[in-house]
Parts: C-alpha cells; structure tokens; sequence
C-alpha cells in the first residue's frame, strides 16, 4: 500500500513537471529528458540544504556540545570524525526517496541509481564505524590496563572484517546473487586467498601471540640487531612493529619476524630499577707482586681499607706464626699482592657508592689472563637506569679506579703506541752510540 502511494505521488509531481514544461513551450520529445535534469537539479538543492542544515546544525552543535562536556569518549568521537560521516549518510538516505520521483520518466534508471546510492550507503556505514572502533581504540588507550596492547592490530583485524563483509555486500547487490554464492566462490579459492593474504593472516597470528604473551609492549626498548633495531617501540600494527632507534630513525620489522626471530626486550632492567655494568680493568701482570710492610702501612691510610688491612694482616701473620714459615722468602707463608688488595678496594668503594644497587649482585672478580694481561672485572648494578646518567655513573667508577690503581703499584695494560716504539729506538741508538766511543 506505501508503495502504491509513492508511486502515485511520484507520477503526479512528474507529470505536473512535464506538463508545466509543455506548456512553456518545451516539446514534447524533449519534455522528459528536461524533467528530469529539472527534478535532478532540485534534488541538488534540496540534498545540499539537508547537507548544509546537518553539518551546521547537527554536527557543530554536537561538537560544541562534546567539547563542554566532562566525558572525553565524546571529544573522541568528533576527533576521528564520527559525526561528519554520520552527516555524509544523511543525505544518502533522502536522495533513496526522491529517486522514484526523479527518474519517473525513466523507470529502467531506477533500479541502477539505487543500486549504487545503496552501495555509497554500505561504505557510508563502514566508514562511520571504523570511526567508532577508532575512538573505542583511543579511549582504550587511556586506561592503564591497556596503553601497551597492540590495539592496532586488533583494530586492523576490525576494519578487515568490515570491508570483508561490506565487498560482500555490494556484490551481492551488483550481482544480484545471495552472498552465499559469493562465500562458495571464495571457498574454492581459498588456496590463492591464503597466497595473498599471508602476511596479514601471520601478522595477525602473530599479534595475538605477542599480546598473549606479553613479549613486546609499547614504549619497550628492543633489540634486533639482525635488522638493526636498537631503540623504543613506538607503534605495534597488525603487520610491523615500528621502532625508533637512539639515533632518531625509525626501523619497521614484521610482526611475525617477533615470533620467528630472537629479540633482547630491556623491560625486565627497566622494571627492576637496576642497570648492569659489566666491564673489565686489564692489569698489566708484570706490575703484580707481593707487598712489603711499608707498602701495606702506606696504604692502610687508604680509610676504606683500614679495617680490612688491619683483619687481614692480623690473619696472616697467626697463619704464618703456626706454619712456621719462613718470612726470609716472600713466596713462603701467606702474603698479601697489590692486585688483591686492589680488588678488595674497588669492592668497598662500590659498597660504598650511593648509586650503585646493594640488593642485587655486586662483585669484583679476577678473570683468566689473557694476552692483554689479566682482566679485573666489576659486575654490578646501578639505581638508575637512563641511559645517559647509568654512562656517568659508570665513567666515574672508572675515572676514579684508573687513578687510583697507581697507588697500589699497578699498571693498566695497554699496547704499545708509535711515540713507545721511536722511544726504544732512540734508546737503543743512544746505548750503541755510547758502547762505540
């Protein structure tokens, strides 16, 4: 019965517009095509009213509204545009019911024009609700339980699933055939789907395995050395993971490389509040030797040393007194070495250092003696673990071990330089210029 009726409406204003134009002077072989540009051009204006009342009426409004409002889901809706796609299906939806009117002189037109103003109208849709999942995406991102989950693979999944359904769809109305036909066709071409469709379907297992398992997070520092990664992960996709390297550039791996290949995620030292220092001192071995007493009392005014000197010594010499042993030769008894005392001394000054961590490992330890001499190793942790301060920290240690290791009779080795080798040729010319005269 409705559609008996807009049928009727739908010829009357045809054919008062035909006849109007008749009597105007228009002929009559002429008269149906000028309706319908007629008709067609106000169909233009009064679409471009609705337009024009809708976004300035609907859409501004609102988005004042949005931005006076304490909810913040709101100003998100009008960020992501939410409200302009909404506005864009408005007029969408009245031109449907001004086609039969339109195209009155040209029923064959009809079916063709709808078709494709439904098909804008699918879009439309996709297009308002990717705006939608959009905002739920930022505002997801402003709850703590969810500011380091790969939301944007998951929302990528989203969109995909939304076309998917929405090229479905429009072939169905372009076609004419149920979607089932469409899903069978697919079905049989599931081979080259697969073909295509690979590196979304393993970014897409991938995502989930990472997020599952919390393997990388947003704002982790990573380390892939194999595609030289180096920095903070910036952005987590469905198909790359974005990483901005120390030096500024921006490194883009594969998800699923995540899972396939092996990474370093710092977020375990970050979360301990602790930074590792791992570095060696290499003693030149010829400088290593047993200390005389004047030594040992020259450096008992070393304060952090003191007491251990003081145990130490008192120790040896019971040892020494119940062995028997023979002091006339240093290599009888027990003897205190200046490389154990330094070693001792590094392990107190760095017990005594405010920044480094005591709750964690702290030890200094002789390694095996290689051809650069014999490797004095510190293996602890700093309190602080940003990058530029853990650096100062650590040079400070060394700065001040490297000054110091000259009191205790050491030498740090070091290869020869080219001012060493013209020295010992100068030498050794001066030695033979004295043996001639």
């Amino acid at each position: 019965m409705e559609v008996q009726i807009i049928t009727d409406s739908s010829n009357l204003i045809y054919q008062q517009t035909h006849g109007l134009l008749m009597r105007w002077g228009v002929s009559e072989a002429q008269a149906d095509l000028v309706t319908l540009f007629v008709l067609l051009g106000l169909l233009m204006v009064v679409l471009g009213i609705v337009d024009f009342v809708v976004r300035k009426v609907l859409v501004d409004l609102l988005s004042r509204a949005a931005r006076k409002s304490p909810l913040k889901f709101d100003d998100l809706l009008v960020r992501n545009k939410a409200l302009v796609h909404f506005a864009r299906l408005v007029p969408l939806i009245v031109s449907i019911h001004f086609i039969p009117v339109v195209f009155s002189g040209f029923p064959e037109w009809i079916g063709p024009v709808r078709k494709f103003i439904d098909i804008l109208l699918v879009f439309g849709w996709v297009m308002l609700f990717r705006a939608l999942f959009r905002s739920v995406r930022d505002h997801l991102r402003t709850k703590k339980g969810f500011q380091d989950k790969p939301l944007d693979s998951y929302l990528q999944v989203i969109n995909i699933f939304m076309f998917f359904i929405a090229g479905i769809v429009v072939f169905s109305m372009v076609t004419g055939k149920s979607p089932w036909a469409f899903l069978g066709a697919l079905g049989a071409a599931s081979a080259i789907l697969m073909l295509v469709f690979k590196d979304t379907i393993l970014g897409f297992v991938a995502s989930i395995q990472v997020a599952t398992n919390d393997m990388v997070r947003v704002g982790d520092w990573i380390e892939m050395p194999k595609y030289g990664a180096d920095g903070d992960v910036i952005e987590i996709n469905l198909n790359t993971v974005k990483v901005q390297n120390w030096d500024k550039t921006i490194t883009t791996i594969p998800t699923y490389y995540l899972i396939t290949d092996s990474f370093k995620n710092w977020r375990g030292m970050q979360n301990a509040g602790g930074r590792r220092i791992k570095r060696s001192i290499n003693i030149k071995i010829s400088s290593i030797r047993y200390l005389t007493q004047e030594e040992i009392a020259d450096l008992r005014k070393i304060q952090i040393l003191t007491p251990y000197i003081a145990g130490r010594q008192a120790e040896i010499d019971q040892y020494n007194a119940q062995t028997g042993a023979d002091r006339s030769m240093p290599v009888n008894g027990r003897n205190m070495t200046n490389v154990g005392l330094f070693r001792q001394y590094i392990n107190r000054y760095a017990q005594q250092h405010p920044l480094i961590r005591k709750d964690m490992t702290l030890l200094v330890r002789q390694l095996q003696p290689t051809a650069q001499g014999l490797p004095i190793e510190l293996y602890m942790f700093t309190s602080d673990t940003r990058w530029a301060v853990y650096e100062d920290i650590m040079s400070d240690i060394f700065d001040h071990l490297l000054a110091a290791i000259k009191y205790f009779g050491l030498e740090v080795f070091e290869a020869p330089a080219s001012d060493d080798v013209r020295s010992l040729r100068l030498s050794a010319s001066a030695g033979e210029a004295v043996q001639v005269n």
